[in-house]
């Protein structure tokens, strides 16, 4: 088994909930979320947060505003719609679910 893998499938399989919690609060710049994520130690590069937050405009799930900068050009601001609402909503349900499971695995494995 390839635990290095693993580990990376793990952190991608969370990376779109981990974005939607960032957005939960209040609209952020993607490099202000590849600081928030990095600082969770959820290493990311713009090279994978960028195409995710492309994906998830056209699904609908988020919406953007360019703003201005005074360190430079117009920045573009990343917020959760209301479809985005919902399916962080859904997510946060889910998660739940799943942590309930692996602890319930964790506490009646016997091996």
């Amino acid at each position: 088994m390839n635990i290095d893998n693993a580990k990376s499938q793990m952190r991608k399989g969370m990376l779109e909930y981990c974005v939607l919690l960032l957005l939960r609060r209040q609209p952020l710049y993607a490099n202000d979320i590849i600081k928030s994520l990095k600082s969770a130690d959820l290493i990311v590069v713009e090279g994978t947060l960028y195409p995710l937050l492309t994906r998830l405009k056209k699904d609908g799930v988020l919406s953007y505003e360019w703003r201005e900068s005074i360190q430079g050009p117009p920045r573009k601001y990343y917020a959760l719609t209301s479809e985005g609402q919902s399916a962080l909503t859904s997510m946060d349900e889910t998660w739940a679910s799943l942590t309930r499971t692996v602890e319930l695995l964790k506490l009646n494995s016997t091996i």
